[in-house]
């Protein structure tokens, strides 16, 4: 599935991927891009598997050369797995958290020159004159290096491995239209990967400022509506990680 989010004039926030390769069944992935004006920022792309069938959504929207970033929201292998084929057909520029810097080269990386460390407390990243992507931390969610993107242009905050959603899990087509009854989808793997409800309160009170219109996950429905705040507030009052031990 893929599918345009948010267009106007100049920008686009469009869904390339939503969890259907049979190449990865045992982790249904989303992957996002951003046009705004002529330049192009892939999220989170996915594992090879997937690369085929991105690309052929990738070029209805945008030549490959016009992608100028690709931002990493951590470092496993449904995020960075096909990393080296994208790099070499885009020759975009790649920002992930700087702990990952050196575990790159394990995906066949050719050219580290081009993959740019995110510091610890976030960054705007300029993708051209005037627009910007904002780079939000947040650390232990589950990895220690984890870093949200937020598009004030769409108002869609994308929260990597936070929100996400296992699936198939309910009757919901691609967002939430019901949190209370979705929450059976989420509950157990944020219980289980994320480190702390201190880390979550941490997130909550970097992203609590934002407008958001949408919070787009890698994995599972998307939130928009009363489902943002209502997840927000879930994660905010969770607990988990070491708080079970």
């Amino acid at each position: 599935m893929d599918r345009i989010l948010f267009e106007n004039k100049n920008h686009r926030f469009v869904l390339i991927g939503f969890a259907e390769s049979k190449e990865e069944q045992g982790i249904p992935s989303n992957q996002y891009l951003i046009i705004h004006k002529s330049n192009g920022v892939l999220l989170d792309p996915g594992g090879f598997g997937l690369f085929p069938i991105l690309l052929s959504r990738v070029i209805k929207h945008i030549s490959l050369k016009k992608i100028n970033k690709i931002i990493l929201s951590h470092q496993d292998p449904d995020i960075c797995g096909g990393l080296n084929i994208w790099m070499e057909m885009t020759g975009a520029d790649v920002h992930i958290s700087r702990l990952w810097l050196r575990f790159l080269p394990h995906y066949d990386i050719k050219d580290m020159s081009r993959v740019y460390g995110i510091p610890d407390e976030g960054q705007d990243i300029e993708i051209t004159s005037g627009y910007s992507l904002k780079i939000i931390p947040a650390h232990f969610l589950h990895s220690p290096g984890q870093v949200n993107v937020y598009d004030p242009v769409s108002k869609i905050l994308f929260t990597g491995d936070i929100g996400a959603g296992l699936l198939p899990c309910s009757e919901n087509k691609l967002f939430v239209e019901d949190f209370d009854s979705y929450v059976q989808c989420i509950e157990l793997f944020h219980k289980r990967y994320m480190a702390s409800n201190e880390a979550l309160k941490k997130w909550v009170k970097h992203i609590e400022k934002l407008d958001i219109n949408i919070i787009a996950p890698q994995h599972g429905f998307l939130y928009r509506g009363e489902s943002v705040e209502k997840l927000i507030e879930y994660l905010f009052n969770l607990k988990c990680g070491v708080d079970l031990m």
